[in-house]
């Protein structure tokens, strides 16, 4: 009966683990330069202003995005055991922690409101 919405929380788990990775548009410093990745800041010159701020967003856009899959698996494992109000939960924890990210990341808040708007528990 979920396996369509499993499917999509499971791209979720999946997309929000690699936000560091693959990355979105960002910029860091007066001069507002363009460092889109973890490994783009990681790259960075030691000696560059911008790289301890760089490689601090994207090492808290990894971490924000493997606690937001930890929540999402649970949501998972709630639909699979049929307990809606338990993935409601869980995917409402997963949107909660990505707050920060959300314009860029846009994982886990639509995946919450499609999910409530079919399964509105009480």
């Amino acid at each position: 009966m979920f396996e369509d919405v499993i499917g999509e929380v499971q791209k979720a788990v999946e997309n929000s683990r690699h936000w560091a990775e693959k990355g979105w548009p960002v910029s860091f410093g007066p001069r507002n330069i363009a460092v889109n990745t973890l490994k783009e800041a990681e790259a960075l010159p030691r000696t560059s202003a911008i790289r301890p701020e760089a490689v601090n967003y994207w090492k808290q856009a990894r971490l924000t995005g493997n606690d937001a899959g930890d929540w999402g698996e649970k949501a998972i494992a709630a639909l699979g055991a049929g307990n809606i109000k338990g993935a409601a939960d869980a995917l409402y924890f997963s949107q909660y922690l990505e707050k920060p990210f959300t314009e860029f990341s846009r994982t886990w808040q639509p995946l919450y409101d499609a999910f409530l708007a079919r399964f509105r528990p009480n």
